[in-house]
């Protein structure tokens, strides 16, 4: 592999005018492209093979008018002396719902008092609309008609919020800012790195231009698939950081290349040949690490996984060819140090220092300590690790609701309007699809049987057509209560009792039971996923490093910083320890986040132990001395990984600055989770457990050397074939060629 990299960089950089021009084509072409096709980010998803998404499709076929989304408009006047049912009050509300009937899009409105919906303390009432088309297909327009409906309501006194599937103000605005400063915060800590304008800057713009070709592909594809808005968020985090790490380790070897005395010709290729053969297979177990959600069998999140594996193998192309056109272009400039106060002259000594004596670095001081100190060290970081793990069993999964929102967000008043004046079963009813129904008293029936199960609180019949009938069940608790969980199961459970002679069979469906069923998926789907993702990833790893060892090191190491990220996560989040710190509600963890946790982290965790190990196994390739080739090795690696690892770090934190919860907690996992991995596990506990076994851990048997071939991921076979004073003739060669 080594030697194929080499000369696909001899060509990027003789070439350079020409590899830069197709990207910058493809990127204008993916940009044209995502324009004409219209496409857009679209969440109607799907949950195929779920009762409540088979209930969603039989009343999408059979009673369209209920098949689309459903807003719930709060009436309160809590603050004041007057009540809903106050006759100039109950006027105003019954004016702005029947002005509703006409907005289009909109299929029903019932006022609180059709509906019977009005709170026993008379300052609580609940408006329905229900809409004709799915949420995401609400034009704008009506939303916005439907607030100024009810202007004239809040003018007489009384505070309006909403909630529901679709609501004005639904959909967040878009911001750039948690690019922009993840941007920011990368260039200051390649700056402090490199200490170079130059150096700083090409893995970002490298990245940026992945990003750019990446996303409007993926808009193109939205044109013809449904993909959901989250794709596009993970898509970008992860083009962002792994487009920047991969360019920083590629650089990174090729800046000590141009220290040590080599021309940017010869650096480049060699740089490529080495540290090139590390991204590649550090880029292609973060792909088969996302592109393993395919098995959970949820599109969304098998299209979330796709977009983001696409994200990815952009970002390594980009590393292969663009950045080596690019040093090509930079010649010498990547080593000249920009002359900035205190941070220009201090990354200048510390990059001389280590290209001249990379025995007297921080990065080799902590690589001796932890040599030094390995049995302490390994049991020290365990504990840890351990000790972070320790919420994580008391997980509980669910979806955001209302309650999970901001004190300031109107879903959130909402929620906390209608818990108070009817209680929190309000929030999350039912939808009971009742097919085959020949008459009348057989959904009557049935609706009696229903109001007869505990923890039932309203039933209510809501329509009948085309022998479909739709009953809403209102429980006692709230939508993620593991009370309303168990009502869904004894309700399915006992749903021949319900039934009893009526000949009408019922589905359980609406939002929340929608969202038990998807948390019930994720949860059984995980096993699964993680043997598959695994699996592979071992027998990537084992190629790679030709030993097994190795990758169960690996996976076991990333276990362990999986159930801290996670344990940290609940305590943060679920427990409500950053309520103040991070502006949030305590809630249920987000039942997908687990399994995409699983699948990024365990990608960008092997992305780490490839840059350190195949380091310091380069080390040991050279001198055969398994402890000194571990202290030596994590201390070439440790500058560049810890500068990667605060990359991803800043870019996954920047997206906690956004309003959204679950935008928020998908951020904070991210970030603590790479963050653990990368400097506890990947720069701590590996080197440790290294050089207790030492070179045992390279062990492979002879049939394995003898039929699976060597990658040479650490570049050695093609250091011996083009030594360095051959270099610079078969860069020559290769021009004149």
């Amino acid at each position: 592999m080594s030697s194929y990299l080499y000369r696909l960089a001899l060509f990027a950089f003789h070439r350079r005018r020409l590899v830069l021009a197709v990207w910058l084509a493809a990127a204008i072409a993916a940009i044209a492209i995502a324009q004409l096709s219209g496409g857009k980010t679209n969440d109607n998803f799907t949950i195929p093979g779920t009762e409540a998404q088979n209930a969603a499709n039989v009343l999408s076929a059979k009673l369209p008018a209920f098949g689309g989304g459903q807003s719930t408009i709060v009436f309160a006047t809590t603050n004041g002396g007057a009540k809903v049912t106050d006759p100039s009050v109950k006027a105003a509300i019954q004016t702005a719902m029947a002005t509703l009937r006409s907005v289009p899009q909109v299929s029903a409105a019932v006022d609180p008092f059709q509906g019977q919906l009005v709170s026993a303390s008379g300052t609580v009432a609940l408006g329905q609309v229900q809409w004709s088309a799915k949420p995401a297909d609400v034009k704008d327009a009506n939303l916005n008609a439907v607030k100024a409906a009810l202007k004239p309501v809040q003018a007489d006194g009384v505070q309006v919020e909403y909630s529901g599937s679709v609501y004005p103000g639904w959909r967040p605005p878009i911001t750039d800012t948690p690019e922009l400063i993840g941007l920011l915060v990368a260039f200051v800590i390649l700056m402090i790195t490199f200490g170079a304008f130059a150096a700083a800057g090409m893995p970002i713009l490298g990245a940026i231009i992945g990003v750019v070709t990446t996303l409007m592909g993926i808009t193109a594809v939205a044109s013809v698939l449904t993909i959901a808005s989250a794709s596009t968020t993970v898509a970008l985090m992860l083009g962002l950081s792994c487009g920047i790490d991969y360019g920083l380790f590629i650089l990174s070897r090729h800046r000590s290349n141009l220290l040590n005395g080599m021309t940017p010709e010869e650096s480049v290729p060699l740089a490529m040949g080495t540290a090139g053969s590390a991204v590649v297979f550090a880029a292609l177990t973060v792909i088969i690490a996302l592109s393993g959600l395919s098995v959970v069998g949820i599109p969304f999140l098998t299209i979330m996984g796709l977009a983001a594996a696409a994200s990815v193998a952009v970002a390594l192309l980009i590393a292969l060819t663009l950045l080596p056109a690019m040093l090509g272009f930079a010649g010498m400039k990547v080593a000249t140090f920009t002359r900035l106060p205190l941070l220009g002259a201090r990354a200048e000594r510390v990059a001389r220092r280590s290209a001249a004596d990379p025995d007297r670095t921080a990065g080799a001081g902590w690589a001796r300590s932890v040599v030094r100190h390995r049995v302490p060290v390994l049991i020290g970081g365990i504990v840890l690790l351990g000790v972070l793990a320790i919420p994580a069993t008391k997980i509980q999964l669910g979806l955001p609701s209302g309650a999970s929102q901001a004190t300031n967000n109107t879903q959130r008043k909402a929620y906390d309007l209608t818990t108070e004046g009817f209680g929190a079963g309000f929030n999350g009813a039912l939808l009971i699809v009742t097919q085959n129904v020949t008459s009348p008293s057989a959904t009557q029936q049935i609706a009696g049987a229903l109001a007869t199960v505990p923890d039932v609180s309203l039933v209510t019949p809501l329509a009948a057509q085309n022998g479909i009938s739709l009953i809403r069940v209102i429980p006692k608790s709230g939508p993620n209560d593991s009370a309303t969980t168990h009502l869904v199961q004894t309700l399915r459970n006992d749903r021949a009792a319900i039934e009893g002679q009526t000949g009408a069979h019922f589905l359980v469906g609406g939002t929340t039971a929608s969202n038990i069923d998807i948390s019930a998926k994720l949860s059984s789907a995980l096993p699964t996923f993680l043997l598959v993702v695994v699996g592979l990833a071992f027998i990537l790893l084992t190629f790679a490093f030709r030993t097994i060892l190795v990758p169960l090191k690996s996976i076991l190491g990333f276990l362990l910083s999986m159930a801290a990220a996670v344990g940290a996560q609940v305590a943060m989040f679920q427990w409500g320890w950053g309520e103040h710190i991070f502006g949030i509600t305590p809630s249920q963890t987000i039942s997908f986040l687990p399994i995409v946790m699983l699948a990024i982290i365990f990608g960008l965790s092997s992305d780490y132990e490839v840059f350190v190990v195949s380091r310091i196994k380069e080390e040991y390739t050279k001198n055969g001395d398994a402890r000194r080739a571990v202290q030596r090795g994590t201390a070439l690696s440790a500058r560049v990984v810890t500068a990667a690892a605060l990359i991803m770090f800043s870019i996954f934190v920047a997206f906690m600055f956004t309003n959204d919860p679950t935008i928020k907690a998908i951020g904070f996992s991210f970030a603590i989770g790479v963050l653990l991995d990368a400097f506890v596990v990947r720069l701590t506990l590996v080197p440790a457990v290294m050089a207790i076994v030492q070179s045992k851990l390279w062990y492979h048997p002879e049939w394995f050397a003898r039929y699976i071939p060597d990658p040479d991921i650490e570049g050695q076979r093609l250091e011996r074939k083009l030594p360095a004073r051959e270099l610079a003739a078969a860069a020559t060669s290769a021009r004149e060629g």
